[in-house]
């Protein structure tokens, strides 16, 4: 092949893009990703590092503490922590200038480490996750199995930080713990963007206590909004000696304060005289006893019992 054919061949490769300029950096898999989503580098990462036509300057490196790498033939070390893969080879190459020309870099992060979130409480899959990238507290959900059967309606996001410490100038507050309900996420009505060394604790649900007159007295989780007559109804309704004419609220206000009472007749409530209440985490109901209908009862179940086992004579 003559010159000027090979020169056009070359030619027509870079344009068709089958030539790498030299200098230009990889770029990530993904090419809508915008470069605020991208992942950035941060402690303790190990990086792979390319120099094309110079496998003496190929090398595998961990980011220091300090936030930097060290390289072969580089005096001075070059800071890593919270730049982008492509914006870590564009510094890397321009320090390589100083006696390669046009050097080609490729860097590659090999492990992550340092932008690690933690998912605890009552969700299908706890642990630690690692993402390559930014994400939101909805999907960071998802990756750990979405809520299980024990989860209550919210969540804390406690923010911890991270040795990362790459804060996105658009991200307002410093808030070291928030306080979010699932239903929301679920619904889009609210989401956040999740910052390294961020740990999501989903809580069990809350409980209230329901007994006396009752069916199945004990415990009941609440798992959303719940109302006296929603926790009676989770206690599978009345027992037949109920007094539907006194029902007790118990409630304390905080674990240092005295115990409240509060008396409710089930008709003003179901007539929408008085608003049926919303019960608070370990509130007490307490369903009281009718004296005529529980000696009543007490009467009429051994004659039933008795009835029972009475021959029957068909005439």
């Amino acid at each position: 092949m003559s010159r000027i054919r090979k020169e056009s061949a070359i030619t027509l490769a870079l344009l068709i893009g089958l030539i790498a300029l030299p200098g230009a950096v990889r770029a990530q898999s993904s090419s809508n990703v915008s470069d605020e989503e991208r992942y950035r580098i941060g402690i303790q990462d190990t990086l792979d590092i390319q120099v094309f036509k110079h496998p003496e300057l190929t090398q595998r490196v961990t980011v220091t503490g300090n936030g930097v790498i060290f390289l072969p033939r580089l005096e001075a070390p070059i800071s890593a922590i919270c730049k982008t893969e492509r914006e870590l080879a564009d510094e890397i190459a321009n320090s390589y200038r100083s006696f390669l020309v046009d050097p080609f870099v490729n860097v590659t992060v090999a492990d992550l480490k340092s932008q690690a979130y933690g998912v605890i409480g009552a969700v299908e899959k706890p642990g630690t996750v690692f993402v390559s990238r930014r994400i939101q507290l909805l999907e960071l959900l998802a990756l750990a199995g979405g809520p299980n059967k024990e989860a209550g309606s919210r969540l804390i996001v406690a923010r911890l930080g991270s040795g990362t410490a790459c804060r996105n100038p658009k991200e307002q507050g410093s808030d070291s713990f928030l306080s979010l309900k699932i239903r929301d996420l679920q619904e889009g009505k609210q989401n956040i963007w999740m910052r390294p060394g961020d740990v999501v604790s989903v809580l069990d649900a809350d409980v209230v206590y329901v007994y006396g007159s009752v069916e199945k007295p004990g415990e009941v989780k609440i798992r959303s909004v719940m109302t006296l007559r929603q926790a009676i109804a989770s206690a599978s309704g009345f027992s037949r000696s109920a007094n539907k004419g006194r029902i007790r609220l118990i409630r304390q206000a905080t674990p240092e304060s005295e115990w409240i009472e509060t008396s409710f007749d089930l008709k003003d409530i179901d007539s929408g005289k008085v608003k049926d209440p919303i019960l608070s985490p370990n509130d007490i109901v307490a369903v009281s006893n009718d004296p005529i209908k529980t000696i009543f009862s007490t009467l009429t179940t051994p004659i039933g019992g008795a009835l029972g086992n009475l021959p029957i004579v068909l005439r």
